[in-house]
């Protein structure tokens, strides 16, 4: 039987922790449906075995932002309600419609688009309408939103479209208490009346997302949408931690180190030199860099596990690779350096990293590249006694 080598690097999947933290997120809004956010390769833990995981914890919906993420979740066998929000002019639309996708509509030129894709396609196509409520990115603005009504409606009647969703999104959801929260809700409150008001009947209205979901019961309403705690990362890390919100992290990652080796007082370290090794010492090579996701940001600060001890990175984190000193200790080649992971073993969180390069978790693990392989474990549901 032939061994197989220890990977240069991996990053761990725990679909037990994920099913863990879906059914976590529906206890805290039980009135609502669940809606399983699986952009960005799933905040980069891997989009298909995400959704399918999620799906089988009780998700009855699955977003993404673009259209192909939507239609290749479609190929690859997801079934059920998808969502997807982030269109251009001359997206797939007649796809979308084919494909039963839910399609987000901010505006007129939106409309006109999954209309003309209906037609050609002879089905009715499910389009959700966005209130642009205060976060001023995607979504019909107040001044415009009768006239997008008036219009889907207008479809609606020539059997173009359904308006299955009237839905938002949060500037400030993860600061309890800020002024615009009040706000953008009451103002969503404002855009459903006027809509429902004028015949408009969704199936749901939606604007709670992680941080939503788990604080903010008032803005529920028919269904949620969590992104990163799904992932078991807090969104709020200054209100709860993730082990305080009942969640676990879902991504581990690791690297074998590459190189061991004695390197006397005063030796530099790296590009520029902005390390000197204080004294002799032992340096260990940790084969990814910043072409892997580890941000360069966090040179000389990201935490790293080798040997059951908390190492620092040691100079600059270049494309393939970064050094830490290990003090005079002799790890063999091949051990393994963890990055982060749970934090339960000793091991750095991805928050901690967050915390080194001033960034939020949410990037640490989106940003971790195609060159490190996704290990999915405990895929099958017995695993977490469900």
């Amino acid at each position: 039987m032939t061994e197989t080598a220890p990977l240069r690097a991996r990053a761990e999947i725990d679909l037990a922790a994920l099913r863990a933290n879906v059914r976590t997120l529906r206890a805290h809004a039980p009135g609502a449906a669940f809606m399983a956010v699986v952009k960005a390769d799933a905040y980069g833990h891997g989009m298909v075995p995400c959704a399918r995981a999620a799906v089988e914890a009780g998700a009855t919906w699955v977003g993404t932002a673009t259209p192909e993420e939507a239609l290749a979740l479609r190929a690859a066998g997801i079934e059920g309600r998808i969502m997807c929000w982030l269109w251009t002019p001359g997206g797939p639309w007649r796809e979308g419609v084919e494909a039963d996708l839910d399609m987000s509509v901010s505006g007129l030129w939106a409309l006109r688009e999954v209309s003309a894709a209906a037609r050609a396609v002879g089905r009715t196509a499910r389009v959700q309408l966005k209130a642009d409520t205060g976060l001023g990115r995607g979504g019909c603005m107040p001044a415009d939103w009768p006239e997008l009504v008036s219009q889907a409606l207008q479809a609606e009647a020539e059997g173009l479209v359904r308006v299955t969703g009237l839905w938002s999104h949060f500037a400030c959801a993860d600061e309890p208490g800020h002024p615009s929260i009040a706000a953008q809700l009451a103002l969503f409150r404002e855009m459903v009346a006027e809509a429902e008001g004028r015949g408009i009947r969704p199936e749901v209205r939606h604007i709670a997302n992680s941080p939503g979901t788990l604080t903010l019961p008032e803005t529920h309403f028919d269904l949620v949408r969590p992104g990163i705690a799904m992932y078991g990362i807090s969104p709020s890390p200054e209100v709860g931690t993730s082990e305080e919100f009942g969640l676990r992290p879902v991504m581990r990652l690791s690297a074998s180190l590459a190189l061991v080796k004695h390197a006397p007082a005063g030796h530099g370290v790296s590009y520029g030199h902005h390390y000197v090794t204080p004294g002799e010492t032992t340096l260990g090579l940790v084969p990814v860099g910043y072409g892997d996701g580890v941000p360069r940001h966090a040179s000389g600060t990201g935490p790293v596990l080798v040997g059951g001890k908390l190492r620092t990175v040691a100079g600059r984190i270049a494309m393939d690779q970064f050094v830490v000193d290990l003090g005079g200790d002799e790890p063999a080649v091949g051990s393994e350096a963890v990055l982060f992971g749970p934090g339960d073993r000793g091991e750095p969180t991805a928050e901690d990293w967050a915390q080194a390069a001033g960034t939020i978790a949410y990037e640490i693990v989106t940003r971790i590249g195609t060159r490190v392989p996704r290990v999915h474990v405990n895929e099958r549901r017995e695993a977490d006694g469900v």
